[in-house]
């Protein structure tokens, strides 16, 4: 495996862990009053195109950690939603 794409994964690693800590955060506390939606739904249109980017170049740490981003961001999203309803 080629060392820029070894560095995409690890750099990947690192940035989506702060999401899946953020996810585990308010999945355990059942806080989200201080989270932004506006900023988690811009945050997702972003990871939206840097996917659709990483799928038309074919590039493996930009597929796999975008998507695993996307997943993060919308269960805090969705955590947002139901934990505000409360």
């Amino acid at each position: 495996m080629p060392f820029l794409t070894i560095l995409g994964l690890v750099a990947g690693l690192f940035t989506t862990f702060s999401f899946a800590l953020q996810v585990w955060k308010c999945w355990r506390t059942k806080s989200v009053g201080d989270i932004s939606t506006e900023m988690y739904v811009a945050f997702a249109f972003g990871v939206v195109m840097w996917l659709v980017y990483g799928v038309a170049l074919n590039n493996l740490p930009l597929i796999v950690w975008n998507a695993i981003t996307l997943f993060l961001v919308m269960m805090i999203l969705w955590m947002k939603y139901r934990y505000s309803r409360d």
